[in-house]
């Protein structure tokens, strides 16, 4: 795909950037150049996915890949430095950098660090797109579909939810067969793992009211508030 292709060039002098955008074009990469940080988060969500050539030489620099990170994108960085410090190195690979590189980075320096920066593109982009298609048929279920599917992911026999829930077996069999008809599956197992690429954290033996609270790292939010699936941005 050509977005693959698309790196995004964080530089905030104009002649390494000049230089670093001609030695893509000279490899086949499609190249897009910012001249900060802070331009470049401005307009990132309008942006097609990429991979992003960031400059580590601004005092800033640290906190641009962190915003970076957050954004969750799951576009891959390469820091770029032109007087590389080792504590510097450290933290961007700590924070998420896939590769630190030393300008000035010549042609081949940057084929070379770009291919497994394209690779992991494509997986993130494969990913995001299995994320999406889980959470578009998790939202065809029902509130009362989505507390009887988040039991079973968790272990619960029909008879368990029942009696948990205070209805029939027979209804939670009926909502088991609507459940898995909607989502496309041929078992509950397969569903548990359709929730858990949807982003749900599936409960062991917990109440449902617990189970329906997927785990947050931080930053992330629950594909089910407000009983509606949030599509991740890619």
């Amino acid at each position: 795909m050509s977005h693959q292709r698309t790196v995004y060039v964080v530089e905030h002098d104009v002649e390494t950037r000049r230089s670093v955008v001609i030695n893509l074009a000279s490899i086949g990469a499609q190249a897009w150049p910012f001249g900060g940080g802070a331009e470049f988060l401005e307009i990132l969500g309008h942006l097609m996915p990429g991979c992003i050539l960031l400059d580590m030489d601004e005092p800033d620099s640290l906190d641009i890949l962190a915003a970076l990170v957050k954004r969750e994108t799951g576009w891959p960085i390469l820091a770029m430095s032109g007087r590389p410090d080792v504590a510097v190195a450290v933290q961007a690979m700590k924070l998420g950098a896939l590769d630190f590189l030393e300008k000035p980075v010549d042609a081949q320096k940057l084929a070379a660090a770009l291919m497994p920066a394209w690779k992991a593109l494509e997986a993130s982009l494969e990913k995001g797109e299995a994320r999406r298609i889980a959470q578009d048929r998790l939202a065809r279920l029902t509130a009362r579909e989505l507390d009887i599917s988040l039991a079973l992911f968790g272990g619960r026999s029909n008879k368990a939810v029942a009696h948990e829930l205070g209805i029939s077996v027979r209804t939670v069999e009926m909502h088991r067969a609507h459940i898995m008809a909607k989502l496309g599956v041929k078992s509950i197992a397969e569903a548990a793992v359709m929730a858990t690429h949807a982003g749900v954290a599936i409960a062991q033996r917990q109440p449902v009211a617990s189970a329906l609270a997927p785990a947050r790292i931080g930053r992330a939010p629950s594909p089910f508030e407000g009983r509606r699936l949030a599509r991740t941005a890619y």
